[in-house]
């Protein structure tokens, strides 16, 4: 996983993010205007030998490709964090830098795209071009049973995967929702969330305790 990792943060395959992800670590946000951005691809984060895998879209502009680690730095860290340490995932609920003792039990943490993309919107070239990564990553976490996504792009995109890896991916395929699940046999279940972005947390469509409940929802398939 370390190898893996330092190939991630090695990445320059899509121009458009390249540019995106240091134009902002050069600018920075005026707040952190004293802190030295990551700026590069944000490898995923967690235990190697972990049941659950969890999916993201992609590193926040001011999040994770400021800290350099998965959701560190961000309120969508903060919900993600507090839950998975409701759960018994994580042995503390914050995450703010990359040496501030957070770790994971039984849980790794990534997202389809791993450079922070403009508007958070990574094109659909951008998703397919960063899916052999993800690839890599469940292949490398030989003990993934339940990965849980966050987000439609992510939930499509992790379908899509595991229909390559020769799962048995429902025809049509299933539709994304808060709570989903889609068993896939001797391949790891899904599980679908809202992102704990702020459009969804401010506006009351994803709740903590909705947000916990998935998490308890994977620890009871696991």
């Amino acid at each position: 996983m370390h190898e893996l990792a330092e190939r991630i943060a090695e990445c320059r395959a899509c121009p458009r993010l390249v540019a995106w992800r240091e134009e902002v670590a050069a600018t920075k946000r005026a707040s952190f205007r004293d802190e030295e951005y990551w700026g590069r691809p944000v490898p995923g984060f967690g235990d190697a030998g972990a049941r659950l895998l969890i999916v993201g879209l992609a590193p926040a502009a001011h999040g994770a490709n400021r800290t350099g680690r998965m959701f560190t730095g961000d309120r969508s860290g903060d919900w993600l964090y507090r839950a998975l340490h409701q759960t018994g995932f994580a042995n503390q609920p914050t995450s703010t830098d990359r040496d501030d003792g957070l770790t994971l039990c039984d849980a790794y943490v990534t997202s389809i795209v791993h450079c922070a993309p403009p508007q958070n919107r990574p094109t659909a070239d951008e998703r397919a071009t960063c899916q052999g990564w993800l690839a890599e990553e469940l292949a490398a976490l030989g003990d993934v049973r339940v990965i849980v996504a966050l987000g439609g792009m992510a939930f499509d995109q992790v379908l899509r995967l595991l229909r390559f890896r020769g799962a048995p991916v429902p025809v049509p395929k299933p539709r994304f929702g808060h709570g989903v699940q889609v068993p896939l046999g001797d391949h790891p279940d899904l599980i679908g969330s809202y992102h704990p972005s702020q459009q969804n947390t401010f506006t009351g469509r994803l709740t903590e305790s909705m947000l916990r409940e998935v998490f308890e929802s994977a620890r009871r398939r696991l």
